[in-house]
């Protein structure tokens, strides 16, 4: 299991790679082109694009970073003392003292949605957010193993490595997104940047939901490590996904910002929902037929989560094989 977790994760960062060079290359190439239409010379315009391409990602990341400060803010839940809550600070504190890392700080969410998430890109700074539908979902022994797998996000430093795989993907998005003015108003340099930046948003996408679901198998694992037994963990995953069942659809989307955050993901897989239709009533929209498998397929591919049947089956697996 570990070694195909590995090699998954090699294989999706050197895909990741052979992407960047790609966009990267073609933002220049639309600069190189765009010399070459004022009628500068090959070798000075291959130099020159150079320095509009870095400008254009630089500035693009800037701008975009600054909009995923959103998603934290979105994580809305209040900091806890150890005399409101002491049995879930010993608890936090006994699992992380296992990792060798530092104790996060507690904030509780008083969301119906069964919320477990960590935030926060170094493990100093880092904020364990559970919500009350999850701690009143789980039992100790289940409600252990849940800490057990968020913290061994921050002891895989899980939030760093993927902020920075998304950094391709981001920059992507916000070229096709800050272009998308000028190309109305037909400017041929911001269609061609759109299109590229269009192009790579879901080639990049999909290579970092892979590096998603990876990191979520490899802290599944820790956590049956320093737990001993998988069998709270699989409990926890199959008493998680039941209740995201049977949570009311408004509160399901209202926490659907920080979805893919959360040790599951507050949609099914297997329900009309996850293709972007929350149904009120029986209406089928137009080409239904068409439009379905499609979008199927869309979830499937940009999934931040392996699904939770196959997650069980992992850690029973390899509880097996300890």
């Amino acid at each position: 299991m570990e070694q195909a977790l590995v090699l998954r994760m090699i294989c999706s960062l050197l895909l990741l790679f052979v992407a960047i060079v790609g966009f990267v290359g073609a933002l220049w190439a639309v600069f190189v082109g765009f010399f070459l239409f004022a009628r500068t010379s090959l070798s000075t315009a291959m130099l020159l694009s150079i320095i509009p391409t870095v400008l254009l990602l630089l500035w693009i990341i800037v701008l975009e970073c600054r909009g995923t400060r959103e998603i934290e803010q979105a994580a809305t839940a209040t900091p806890v003392t150890v005399e409101e809550y002491p049995e879930l600070y010993a608890t936090v504190n006994r699992v992380s003292s296992i990792f060798g890392i530092p104790a996060p700080t507690i904030s509780i969410s008083d969301s119906l949605a069964p919320e477990a998430m960590v935030i926060g890109v170094r493990p100093t700074t880092s904020r364990l957010i559970l919500s009350e539908g999850l701690l009143d979902t789980l039992d100790a022994a289940e409600l252990e193993a849940v800490i057990a797998h968020e913290l061994a996000h921050v002891k895989n430093r899980d939030a760093t490595v993927m902020t920075i795989v998304s950094v391709p993907m981001i920059l992507s998005a916000g070229i096709a997104a800050r272009t998308r003015d000028l190309a109305r108003h037909r400017v041929p340099v911001a269609i061609i940047l759109g299109a590229v930046g269009r192009a790579v948003v879901p080639v990049t996408k999909a290579i970092i939901t892979v590096c998603s679901r990876t990191r979520e198998l490899a802290a599944d694992k820790a956590a049956v490590e320093v737990l001993g037994s998988g069998a709270p963990l699989a409990s926890a995953l199959r008493t998680l996904d039941q209740q995201i069942q049977e949570t009311p659809s408004q509160d399901l989307r209202n926490a659907r910002a920080v979805s893919s955050l959360s040790i599951l993901p507050f949609e099914s897989y297997n329900r009309e929902e996850v293709l972007g239709y929350w149904y009120e009533e029986n209406i089928k929209p137009f080409c239904w037929s068409i439009r379905k498998p499609l979008l199927r397929l869309e979830s499937r591919l940009f999934r931040t989560h392996p699904p939770t049947e196959k997650r069980v089956e992992m850690i029973l697996n390899y509880e097996s094989r300890k």
